[in-house]
Order: C-alpha cells, then structure tokens, then sequence
C-alpha cells in the first residue's frame, strides 16, 4: 500500500503537515523519549542549541524530535521559539576563568599549568562503527556505569578549581599582543539593533556564536589552506559549566545557574613590515553553547582573519557574517521550493517574445534575400 499524497484544496497545507507526522510514526516504533534525546544526543543538542540562540536542552530536544532529526530546521524552529520569549534581564559577563572545567587543552604547548585535561573526547579514538550498540540494553547501560564509577577517581573537597590561562604566558614574553581596534567598547546587541558593516567585534562574535557550524569550519578552513591571513594553533581550549548571573530590580546580582559552554583562544602569527618590529602573535576568540569544539575553533581563526586588510572570502566581514547565518541561508534556499509561478512565467514570457522577435526578423532576411552581413549591421 503506498501513501503519496493527499490532496485538498483550502486545506492542502494542513493536509501536508498531518503528513509528515504521520511519515514520523508510521513503522509504529517506541516513541523516542526527550530526556534520552537531550542526554544521548547531547552534543547535536548543543549544536541546535548555538544556532537557535537559546540555552534549552530540553527545548532543543523537542525541537529534534519534531523535526525528525533536521538540524537546520529544529535550529529554525528554536530560534522562532526563543523570539515569543519576554526578556527580562541581560546576564552579566560571564566569568570562564572560574569554569567548573570538564575539558582543557593546549595544542601550543605540550606540558601547561595544572596539565592537560583530555575529558569527553573522541580525538584520540579510531572511526570505526560499533554494530554492537544495535543491541544495546539498559542492563548493558547499567553494567557499564558500576564499571565506571568502580574505576574512577575521585577527589576530595567542594572546591572548585581554578586554571590560569596559557595565553598569559605568552602575553607575559611580550609575544601575544591585541591587535588594535578601532571600537567604542559599547557592546551591541543583534537581536535588538540591525547589523551595519563594517560591524564592531561584539557584534561579529555574537552572530558567529548563532552561525551554522559547518558554515563557520568551511570558511576557517579556507582561511587555513591560504584564503585568508591565518593558520590557527589552539592556544587554549576549555569545555565546562559557567555561572550565570543576573541583577534584580534593587541592583543586587543574583546566580540564576550554569549553562555548558565551550571557549577557544586561537593563536595565529600577525605579519607586520620589514621596516616595522618583528612579527608578534594575536588572539582570535570563540564562545558557544554547550560542547561544540569544532565551532569554537572556527569562530577563533574567523574572529582573527575579519580583523585583517585581505580580499579572501574568510577575510571580508560583512561575506563571513551573512553567509554563515544558518537559519537565514536555509529559509532563502528552501523558500524556493514555494510557488515562484508569477514571476517564473513573466520571466517566460519574455524569453518567448525574444525568440517570437527574432524569428521574424530571421523570416525577413529569408524572404529579402538580404546577406548576413545586411542583417547583423540592420
């Protein structure tokens, strides 16, 4: 039996959509449940997360499921979700030296203070699929976590602790330096204000921070085969929880809870003049959502190659910021799926009445015996 279509006319699109759910549910399998999709899909979570411009895991999950795994469009829905919201408090800076750490790494340097941290990782891992987890059960699960927790280390005490930064090191030598911005310091917010180019650095990193991953990986990889000024090294990068505070109405600052972020300080070489000093290291920042390594890192080389005087794509503000935006990108690609009739068939009509015009005019050569040379000059 094959279900194609169903017609209707006034109610055509409302046909459609009770469709699509019931393509969702038609083998009549378990219903996905939304905490194993937010737990056993953390990591796509905090992908749509960051695109969605929203920190709900719970919200972000639904989306998932409601979508049947489309990432563009539960980012899409999420991010309308997030535009029905009241706000009522802008959070203060978050403090990432004070970062319940989960992860840290240096690719600069091999030994770094308070040592590397691998955490959660599939870096040093071979790709190999495991058909094995086709059959896996919660006493399998549950195995494994007595395993685990038999085998772990734990340490004693409440205190959080505190890493320094491994960039400080190089600023302490003299060899990181800011690269100068000619910037007010007001920090612009896009979902309230309209974007004008060239746009100053606090707008920048918030679009990259809601751009589309692999958008984002495309560009800084370009700037890293030669499009573009920078070939990044992973200064530093840190995974982890970050407490969020907000101010009442009496000014009091007020701890609301930690959200999951990931922050990379990208270190690239700033070529200067020969008449100049000698070259020098620069930062570029990246800070997202959740545990998403290769978008932080993108953001990083970006942050770096839009603040330089180049003509390749990663290196020009305004083609990096635009063509990144991934909720924006996807709804003009897929709006063009939608009816185009009127102006696809003005569009026709006039290529029909250019060829009605010079098949005329090629019948009045014939029948003039004119050469082609008359022609052309006619």
């Amino acid at each position: 039996m094959g279900y194609v279509a169903i017609k209707g006319g006034e109610d055509a699109i409302s046909n459609a959509e009770i469709l699509v759910d019931y393509y969702r549910v038609k083998d009549a399998t378990d219903p996905i449940e939304i905490d194993q999709i937010r737990t056993q899909f953390r990591l796509l979570v905090d992908k749509i997360m960051g695109e969605g411009s929203i920190y709900a895991p719970e919200h972000a999950a639904i989306a998932l499921k409601q979508v049947e795994g489309d990432v563009f469009e539960s980012a899409f829905i999420l991010r309308a979700f997030r535009a029905t919201l009241r706000r009522n408090y802008y959070s203060e800076v978050i403090d990432t030296d004070n970062m319940v750490v989960e992860r840290r790494i240096s690719s600069a340097f091999r030994e770094i203070p308070d040592g590397q941290i691998l955490g959660p990782t599939r870096d040093y891992t071979q790709r190999l699929l495991h058909p094995n987890l086709a059959e896996e059960t919660f006493g399998s699960i549950e195995k494994f976590l007595e395993d685990f927790e038999a085998g772990a280390i734990l340490e004693n005490g409440n205190e959080i602790p505190k890493y320094s930064r491994v960039v400080d090191l190089l600023r302490k030598e003299g060899i990181l330096r800011a690269v100068e911005d000619n910037e007010s310091g007001r920090l612009v917010d896009i979902t309230r204000e309209a974007v004008k180019f060239p746009a100053p650095r606090s707008a920048a990193l918030q679009m990259l921070a809601r751009s589309e991953t692999g958008g984002l990986m495309c560009l800084a990889y370009s700037a890293q085969r030669g499009f573009g000024s920078a070939h990044a090294t992973v200064g530093e990068m840190r995974v982890g929880k970050v407490k969020i505070a907000v101010k009442d109405s009496k000014g009091r600052t007020r701890s609301i809870g930690r959200i999951k972020v990931t922050e990379a300080e990208m270190l690239s070489r700033i070529h200067v003049p020969h008449k100049d000093k000698v070259p020098y290291l620069s930062l570029g920042y990246g800070l997202c959502f959740g545990q998403n390594e290769t978008k932080a890192i993108s953001m990083g080389i970006l942050d770096r190659t839009m603040r330089s005087d180049g003509d390749a794509p990663s290196e020009a503000q305004e083609f990096v910021l635009y063509h990144t935006e991934g909720v924006e990108s996807y709804g003009f690609t897929n709006h063009l799926k939608l009816p185009h009739y009127v102006t696809f068939q003005s569009g026709l009509n006039n290529l029909r009445q250019a060829m009605d015009r010079r098949k005329k005019e090629m019948d009045k050569w014939r029948v003039g015996n004119m050469t082609r040379d008359d022609f052309k000059k006619k």
